[in-house]
C-alpha cells in the first residue's frame, strides 16, 4: 500500500464517516461492541492471564471492526465473524496478527508498571477510593481528597497518559496494514507511525473533533437536566452515550487507515484490496 498524505480536514470527515455508517447499522454495531465488552468482563476473572488476553486481543478488535465498517460500506452485514475472519486465511496471516497482539500486551503492561513505578501505586489507589465512596464511605472521599491533591498522582497520570498516546501511534494502522497489506510486524508498526506522523494534521482535527463532540453533549446533557431539574438524568444518559461514542470511534478507525494508504479507501470496491475481495472478508 501506498502511503498518502491528506489535509487536516479530513480528520472530521473520518469522524463523520464513524456516524454515518453507525446510524446505518447502529443495533448491529451496538451488538459487536457489547461482545468485545462481554469477553474483556470474561477476560477480567482470570487473575494476569485475562489482562494479558485482553490487551493482545485490542488490535484484532479494531481491526474487526475496520472489517464490519468496511462491509457496511459494501452493503453487506457485519457479523460477529469480523472478529475471527482475519484468522481465516493462512497460518502465517494469523501468527503475525498473534505476534502483533502479544507485542502490543507487553508494550501497555510496561506501561502500566512504569506508571505505577512513578505514581507509587496512587492511581490504583485512587480508582479503589472511587468505588468504596460509591457506595456512600466517608472515610473514602477524605482518602480521594487526599490522594488528588500528592503531586505524584499527577505527574503519574501525565506520564501514563502520555506514554498510551505514543503507543497507539505504532498500533493505530498496524493491525489493518497486516491483513490487507501482508506486512511483517516490524513492517506494520514503522508504517503506521509515519502515517500517523505524515497525516498529523488530520488526526489532531480528529481529536479535537472527538472533543468537541463529547464536550458538546456535556453541555446540551447539562443543560436539560437544569431545565428538567433533574441532575440525576446526567448520570443516567452519560453510560449509553459514553457505549455510544466508543462503538462510533471504532467504526471510524477504517476511515482513518482508508485515507491514509492509497488502495481500500471507503469509495473502493473490495475488488480493489489487496487480495480481492478475500481480503475484505478473511
Amino acid at each position: 500500500m501506498r502511503l498518502k498524505s491528506v489535509p487536516p480536514g479530513r480528520g472530521v470527515a473520518w469522524l463523520r464517516g464513524g456516524f454515518s455508517v453507525f446510524a446505518k447499522r447502529p443495533f448491529v454495531f451496538a451488538a459487536l461492541f457489547a461482545a468485545f465488552l462481554f469477553f474483556g468482563v470474561l477476560a477480567a476473572q482470570v487473575p494476569l492471564v485475562g489482562t494479558v488476553v485482553l490487551l493482545a486481543a485490542l488490535p484484532l478488535v479494531s481491526l474487526g471492526f475496520m472489517l464490519a465498517t468496511h462491509r457496511a460500506l459494501q452493503g453487506r452485514f457485519p457479523g460477529f465473524g469480523v472478529f475471527v475472519a482475519p484468522f481465516r486465511r493462512s497460518r502465517r496471516h494469523s501468527v503475525v496478527l498473534l505476534k502483533l497482539g502479544l507485542v502490543y500486551a507487553a508494550a501497555t503492561l510496561a506501561v502500566m508498571y512504569l506508571s505505577d513505578l512513578i505514581d507509587g501505586g496512587t492511581f490504583d489507589a485512587l480508582q479503589d477510593a472511587m468505588a468504596g465512596s460509591r457506595g456512600g464511605g466517608e472515610a473514602s472521599k477524605e482518602q480521594i481528597g487526599e490522594l488528588l491533591s500528592n503531586p505524584r498522582l499527577e505527574f503519574g497520570m501525565l506520564v501514563r497518559f502520555g506514554l498510551a498516546a505514543l503507543l497507539s501511534i505504532p498500533f493505530w494502522h498496524a493491525p489493518a496494514l497486516v491483513h490487507w497489506a501482508g506486512q511483517g510486524v516490524g513492517q506494520a508498526l514503522f508504517s503506521s507511525t509515519l502515517a500517523c506522523w505524515r497525516n498529523k494534521g488530520a488526526f489532531a482535527v480528529y481529536g479535537l473533533a472527538w472533543v468537541g463532540v463529547i464536550l458538546g453533549f456535556g453541555v446540551v446533557a447539562n443543560l436539560l437536566a437544569a431545565l428538567l431539574q433533574q441532575p440525576q438524568l446526567i448520570a443516567l444518559i452519560a453510560v449509553p452515550a459514553g457505549l455510544l461514542f466508543s462503538t462510533v470511534f471504532y467504526v471510524s478507525l477504517y476511515f482513518t487507515f482508508a485515507d491514509c494508504f492509497a488502495r481500500g479507501t471507503p469509495q473502493t470496491p473490495a475488488e480493489a484490496l489487496p487480495g480481492g475481495d478475500a481480503a475484505g472478508e478473511a
